[in-house]
């Protein structure tokens, strides 16, 4: 977990794939550990074709059975759902994903001081997981579009005397 938060959580991700890849694995997340998922991550990335938005929009049911017969990754079939459907929905933004997580980018807040200042969810990610139901995202609500928000560095919860605040 340590060098998750040193080397990669809270840095900007301005890419669509790699906002995509972020999406998905906080969605596969919700109701187990986040060690878990990093544990998995390499097999996510196989499984799901380096979480190229474009090779996920074509699955079709045969890379559902597939998935779902994986036991590398998460085999949960409403989260494989979802996660084949946001690509869809990803594909399919006129202006791509990263203009819409980045336009919810606000810092303006103070830096929390312990982790008990983190909030689960803000305004903003409410508002984001708004817009991305509205464009077809599913599995993507307020506290999922929130901890992507923070491990792509859309919203800065470094704490302050986190040496990787600034």
């Amino acid at each position: 977990m340590l060098d998750y938060h040193d080397s990669e959580w809270g840095r900007p991700v301005r890419d669509d794939n790699g906002l995509y890849e972020r999406l998905c694995l906080e969605a596969f997340q919700s109701g187990l550990s986040w060690s878990t998922i990093l544990r998995k991550r390499e097999n996510f990335r196989a499984a799901f074709r380096g979480f190229d938005i474009e090779t996920v929009a074509a699955f079709g049911p045969e890379d559902e059975r597939r998935l779902l017969a994986d036991a590398g990754i998460v085999r949960n079939r409403a989260k494989i759902a979802a996660a084949i459907n946001n690509a869809r929905a990803a594909a399919a933004l006129p202006s791509g994903l990263a203009a819409v997580m980045w336009n919810y980018a606000d810092d303006s807040g103070p830096a929390p001081v312990d982790p008990a200042g983190i909030p689960a969810a803000t305004p903003a990610s409410k508002a984001l997981a708004k817009e991305l139901r509205s464009y077809g995202f599913t599995f993507t609500g307020p506290v999922t579009a929130y901890a992507a928000m923070q491990a792509c560095g859309i919203v800065n919860d470094h704490l302050a005397d986190c040496w990787r605040r600034a």
